[in-house]
């Protein structure tokens, strides 16, 4: 099952008693404080999930795959996610 935007705003409404409209709000200032932050290139801990960092990828030789074309793959910033041993431990349980 994919959880939305909007399963989380039912969640953060069933269990901490803001209006819905409250608790959509919450959701997404939480969004757009992470997105500003890792636009910014700085990484984000969020204690017992796991930590987001922004990681620079040099230009690289490519092929396209229909053609087979070599093209030169541009440098780009990329977001990974490291998960925390509490995480790990609680997806690896199964609880």
């Amino acid at each position: 099952m994919t959880i939305t935007r909007m399963d989380l705003v039912d969640a953060v409404y069933q269990k901490s008693g803001f209006s819905r409209k409250e608790s959509a709000d919450l959701v997404e200032t939480v969004f757009e404080i992470v997105k500003e932050n890792l636009s910014e290139g700085d990484p984000m801990k969020l204690t017992g999930f796991g930590n987001f960092t922004v990681r620079s990828k040099n230009p690289r030789p490519g092929r396209n795959p229909k053609t087979g074309e070599e093209i030169e793959i541009t440098a780009r910033k990329v977001v990974t996610f490291k998960p925390s041993q509490i995480l790990r431990n609680k997806v690896d349980s199964g609880k």
